[in-house]
């Protein structure tokens, strides 16, 4: 079975290459289209850093509907599908409001794990990296 490219990439949410230069990257970066990370914790801190500083507080998204559509835009995904995958892991409505990062920590977490299920194709992902991404997110 391969492994896939979010977890052999240390990108959970398979953040794509642009001009940020995140904490953590890998000195070398191989993969043409998503960005590649040391380790995990730092992938999963660049991806609580987009959805807890860019998404909530720049965008003002705060529902997984709002999230995911821009995320994930329909004209490069089944969004639609997306939704109802995050909605069901998590438990929490397409359309519930998450709450803030700093007073619902646990739903975003869930929000994002959740992501990266979907993004990897597999529910075989260690939290404990997780939760160090978001320590390190969040000192």
């Amino acid at each position: 079975m391969n492994t896939p490219r979010g977890i052999r990439n240390c990108n959970p949410l398979n953040i794509r290459r642009s001009t940020n230069h995140w904490q953590g990257m890998r000195q070398e970066q191989n993969d043409p289209q998503f960005c590649q990370f040391d380790t995990m914790e730092w992938g999963w801190r660049a991806a609580f850093r987009l959805l807890t500083h860019t998404y909530y507080i720049k965008y003002q998204l705060g529902t997984i509907a709002a999230i995911v559509r821009k995320w994930a835009p329909a004209t490069e995904n089944n969004t639609q599908a997306y939704i109802a995958s995050v909605a069901r892991l998590t438990g929490i409505g397409p359309n519930e409001p998450l709450g803030s990062p700093a007073a619902e920590p646990a739903r975003w977490m869930m929000l994002a794990m959740a992501m990266a299920v979907h993004e990897c194709g597999t529910n075989t992902i260690d939290a404990l990296p997780m939760l160090r991404g978001w320590a390190l997110n969040n000192p």
